[in-house]
C-alpha cells in the first residue's frame, strides 16, 4: 500500500470548511472531518522540546520531524482512506513545521466576508439563546451584539486569529502551497469548484453530488453550547439573507477581504467578485479563473 497523503483544511470560520470536507468526503479514497486536535497536540509536542527543557537536547531535527508525523498516522490510524485532510484554523500559522514534516502537503484555505461571518456567528447566538455559549470568556463580551463581535475579532480569538495567521501565510515561504477558496463562488459553481481544488491538490477527478452532502457533530457543538454549528444543508447552493447586524457593525467588518489583492503573493486563489453591499452577497460574475492561478509577478 502506497505512503498516506496528508492535505489540510484551514482558514476562517463559518467560511464552508465543514462543508468542503463533507464534500471531499464522498470520495472513498479520502477522508475529511471537523476541526482535529492534533493541531494543538503538533504545537505542544514541539513545546516539549524546546528550547528551556529537559528534553530539548535530547530528541534530534529527524525525531522531532518523525515523532510530529507519528502524531497524525496515530490519530488517523483507523481510517484505511489514501488521502487525508486534516482541519484546524491554526495550521495556516504553524505552515514552517507543518511543511518540513508533510513536503508534498497542500491547503485548502476557506474564506468568506468577515462581515458574513460576524452575521453567521450572531446568529447562531441567538438561535441558542438560552445558552451561555462557551465562545466568549465573560458576560460583558456576550452583553450586546457589538461586544460579541468585538469579542470574536480579537487577535487571538475565533475570527481575528485566523484572520491574521491567514494573512501571514499567504506572504510566507509556502504561500504557493495554499489556495484560497471562497464560500460565496463554492456554494454558487461547487462543481467549477472543485474541478479547481483537485488541479491543486494533483488528484484525480471525481464526481461529487452536490445534491446530497452530509455532516453533522451535535455532541462537540452541544458542548459548545451552539447547536448547529457544523451541521450543513445537503444541497450546496447560495441562500441569500439580510444581515442581522447593525448596518454601521456590518460596514465595519465588510472591508476586510485582503485575499481579493494580494501583491506579491504567490497564494493561489480560486476567488469570486467582491460582494455588492447590501442584503445578501452577490453571485459570482465571471471572474472565475480556469485554473489555480498564482498571484503576483
Amino acid at each position: 500500500m502506497p505512503e498516506r497523503r496528508y492535505h489540510f483544511i484551514s482558514g476562517l470560520p463559518r467560511s464552508g470548511s465543514t462543508l468542503t470536507a463533507a464534500i471531499l468526503r464522498q470520495n472513498p479514497r479520502f477522508h475529511a472531518g471537523m476541526s482535529s486536535p492534533i493541531a494543538s497536540l503538533f504545537d505542544g509536542m514541539i513545546s516539549q522540546v524546546s528550547a528551556g527543557t529537559e528534553l530539548s537536547t535530547t530528541v534530534t531535527h529527524t525525531q522531532r520531524a518523525r515523532l510530529l508525523r507519528g502524531l497524525f498516522d496515530s490519530y488517523y490510524a483507523e481510517h484505511t482512506e489514501e488521502v487525508i485532510f486534516d482541519t484546524n484554523r491554526a495550521w495556516t500559522a504553524n505552515l514552517p513545521a507543518l511543511m518540513q514534516v508533510f513536503p508534498d502537503a497542500r491547503v485548502i484555505c476557506l474564506v468568506r466576508d468577515v462581515s458574513w461571518i460576524m452575521d453567521s456567528m450572531e446568529r447562531q447566538f441567538r438561535q441558542n439563546a438560552f445558552e451561555h455559549t462557551r465562545l466568549f470568556n465573560a458576560p460583558g463580551e456576550r452583553s450586546t451584539v457589538y461586544t460579541r463581535v468585538e469579542a470574536l475579532a480579537g487577535a487571538n480569538r475565533l475570527v481575528g486569529y485566523p484572520w491574521h495567521a491567514l494573512r501571514e501565510a499567504c506572504y510566507s515561504d509556502y504561500a504557493e502551497r495554499i489556495v484560497i477558496l471562497e464560500y460565496d463562488l463554492l456554494v454558487n459553481r461547487p462543481a467549477e469548484v472543485f474541478k479547481l481544488v483537485y488541479d491543486f491538490l494533483g488528484e484525480q477527478p471525481f464526481e461529487h453530488d452536490f445534491s446530497a452532502v452530509d455532516f453533522d457533530a451535535p455532541t462537540f457543538d452541544s458542548g459548545l453550547g451552539l447547536d448547529g454549528l457544523h451541521r450543513v444543508h445537503p444541497e450546496v447552493a447560495p441562500r441569500p439573507r439580510t444581515t442581522i447586524l447593525p448596518p454601521d457593525l456590518f460596514e465595519k467588518y465588510s472591508t476586510l477581504a485582503f485575499w481579493r489583492d494580494l501583491p506579491a503573493s504567490k497564494a493561489f486563489r480560486i476567488v469570486a467578485n467582491p460582494p455588492t453591499a447590501g442584503d445578501a452577497p452577490a453571485t459570482p460574475g465571471g471572474t472565475m479563473p480556469t485554473g489555480p492561478t498564482p498571484i503576483g509577478t
